[in-house]
């Protein structure tokens, strides 16, 4: 990971975030305090004094709320340093997380479950602990992309090893949400998981935003990296399913989604236009679909992010940089087919047929009393439809420097007003060009612009498999075998003695070996090795790795003299047993505040009312409309748990999961 204590730009934004995290955690326990204290008064005098309290500390959230959206959309750290004359992209910021300490948790669980001295594995938990703290600070390339999911493969195999499903390893993960500041803390492993792939999405996205767009490689890096947090992310959407976060909820994941993927159709229109422009007529036709399209998608991301219940959560700032990034692409849309009416007449050597099939391509009907033929041969017409193009170009442009003009984060960007503005006086001076005696008796309205490309954005899936991890506990042994599911014995000494050349039994499987074909009357049956039995050692050597024949031949190796084995026996699975997991997640409004599962032993039966019962830690309707106490109960809720059948690091990568 990076220095944490290194003082860039984007460092300086993670510590400020990190900050914010505190003092809003403190705000929101506050607030929680003085709403139960409401509820449980009935002296006025104190509920006068708590009401104003409550006003004081909901007005600083407020605040802080406001502070951690300036972070959000203080893009311009994120943006390549050389000079550009862009609109600038939007990064995600990483979601800030609290130390774990892993090591007393892992050394007694590998005491008690797997009977070995923990001691020997201080330094595999120390790798484990090093490589999650190197993760909070992640350099901004490749490299930080492959120790995040480095990071992310290795919890696969932690989890498998240490993090039974019947109980809790009593270790506590605690993750900020990316917009509300709100910490959300569970002691499920599947919360670092999820918080883990979003911060490697946002990683992408910080990387698509580094790029240098004035070089086609800037360009193309950059649409690959936009596409690739646009898959992650999707995944994450698809895979964990319950997130008790609102930054990684399904509904605010679809919406970052769809803002990564138009990001990266900005990004191809600016990679077909970096050579230039050409003003010529097939040129122009193909540059306004292209840009239609950019419109099309900046609009629909704004839709998204004016939706319940993202609009409460969304950074206000991005949800208006969408709309003036959907009013500027338009504008241009209608610019460039203006410059195709009004500078490219038909001339007598043109194909006139490929004209008006590429112009009726534009338009999905045309103004009353015009035929796309009739305005390519008639000059007046013409100027008069390419004049309409150019005044909807203006209304276009003038709305995307109003709605900036609105908005305080976005007025401070420069780069932006410069685009926006140089926009604009392109399309008056085109405007100022033509000539203005009629423009009292034209009446002609610009048709909408269709929207095509040649470029197909779609999400790239995360391709964990090309990252090679090694398990950190690889000497506990084969994962098949030796995981936190399975139950067995605790190592058992058996001296085998040679009978006439003969071991009383065979060895099957892979690795470890098990005793087959045990001679119950042998010497070793004698000393309590039983049929099925898996061999750990041979002579002190740990052979849980090995196969068949390299433990014949540790037999062999002694000849005739007597050897020393240790073996353990396979226990039937307990009875799977529901797990129970909270959610603490304090102040989060509506949705996602505390979550937790409790046992139910017996079914109801589904055709049955069950009767009535208080909700235990439930967030109540009229406590929301009514500013009740932020730290609420959730109702039970009956669940199961399932035993996976596979047992490998990548066993919760293909299955729905929930965080609960």
């Amino acid at each position: 990971g990076c220095n944490p204590l290194a003082e860039t730009g984007r460092s300086k934004l993670q510590n400020q975030r990190a900050v914010l995290n505190q003092q809003i955690l403190r705000a929101v326990r506050m607030r929680a305090g003085a709403e139960n204290l409401l509820r449980a008064t009935t002296n006025n005098k104190v509920r006068e004094q708590v009401l104003l309290e409550l006003s004081f500390v909901n007005s600083d959230l407020q605040i802080l709320k406001e502070e951690l959206e300036g972070l959000n959309i203080s893009v311009e750290v994120y943006q390549n340093t050389e000079e550009t004359f862009s609109i600038p992209m939007v990064p995600l910021g990483l979601k800030e997380t609290k130390e774990v300490d892993f090591t007393l948790p892992l050394k007694d669980f590998i005491l008690e479950h797997y009977s070995e001295d923990s001691s020997e594995y201080e330094d595999e938990i120390a790798d484990l602990m090093d490589l999650r703290q190197a993760c909070r600070t992640p350099s901004r390339d490749e490299a930080g992309i492959e120790m995040l999911i480095s990071y992310f493969l290795q919890l696969g195999y932690v989890e498998n090893r240490f993090f039974p499903p019947t109980r809790h390893m009593g270790v506590l993960f605690t993750w900020y949400d990316s917009f509300t500041g709100v910490p959300v803390c569970q002691q499920n492993l599947l919360l670092e998981k999820a918080s883990i792939l979003f911060n490697i999405g946002a990683l992408y996205t910080q990387i698509g935003t580094r790029c240098n767009r004035q070089t086609q490689a800037g360009l193309e890096n950059a649409v690959d990296a936009f596409q690739r947090a646009a898959g992650v992310l999707t995944y994450l959407k698809e895979t964990f399913t319950h997130t008790p976060s609102y930054d990684m909820s399904p509904a605010m994941l679809n919406v970052l989604v769809k803002m990564m993927l138009a990001q990266a159709q900005e990004c191809i229109f600016e990679q077909i236009g970096l050579p230039g422009i050409r003003n010529e007529f097939f040129t122009l036709v193909k540059m306004t679909q292209e840009v239609a399209k950019v419109g099309e998608v900046y609009m629909l991301v704004n839709t998204a992010m004016n939706q319940e219940p993202v609009k409460e959560n969304i950074p206000y700032s991005w949800s208006k940089l969408s709309q003036i990034k959907s009013d500027h692409y338009k504008a241009l849309a209608h610019y460039f087919i203006a410059t195709i009416l009004c500078d490219h007449e038909l001339q007598s050597g043109d194909d006139e047929d490929q004209q008006e099939k590429a112009l009726s391509q534009l338009y999905d009907y045309m103004p009353e009393g015009l035929m796309v033929l009739t305005v390519l041969k008639d000059k007046v017409q013409r100027k008069q439809l390419g004049k309409a193009h150019l005044r909807k170009a203006i209304v276009y442009h003038e709305e995307a420097l109003r709605v900036c003009g609105l908005c305080k984060k976005l007025r401070n960007i420069d780069v932006l007003q410069e685009v926006l503005t140089a926009a604009h006086k392109r399309s008056l001076l085109k405007y100022a060009q033509q000539e203005t005696e009629d423009d009292f008796l034209s009446l002609i309205q610009a048709p909408d612009i269709l929207p095509k490309t040649e470029h197909k954005i779609e999400t790239i899936a995360p391709q964990f498999s090309k990252v090679k991890v090694k398990d950190f506990f690889h000497r506990l042994g084969p994962l098949t075998v030796f995981s936190a599911k399975q139950r067995w014995t605790a190592p058992r000494t058996i001296h085998i003695h040679h009978e006439a050349g003969e071991l009383g039994f065979s060895l099957k499987g892979g690795s470890p070996v098990q005793i087959y074909c045990l001679d119950p009357v042998c010497s070793a049956a004698s000393m309590g090795l039983k049929e099925g039995d898996y061999i750990v050692s041979v002579g002190g050597v740990d052979c849980k790795w090995l196969g068949v024949n390299e433990v014949l031949e540790k037999f062999k190796s002694v000849g005739e003299q007597p050897i020393e084995i240790e073996v353990i026996s396979c226990q039937d699975t307990a009875a799977s047993m529901h797990s129970k997991s909270a959610t603490y997640s304090v102040g989060m409004q509506k949705t996602y505040s505390l979550i937790c599962l409790a046992m139910e032993e017996d079914k109801i039966d589904q055709t049955k009312k069950a009767p009535l019962k208080l909700p235990f830690l439930s967030w109540g309707t009229k406590n929301r409309q009514k500013a009740a106490s932020t730290l609420c109960l959730p109702s039970a809720v009956a669940g199961s748990s399932q035993i996976k059948k596979k047992l490998s690091p990548f066993t919760l990568l293909n299955t729905e999961s929930s965080l609960y």
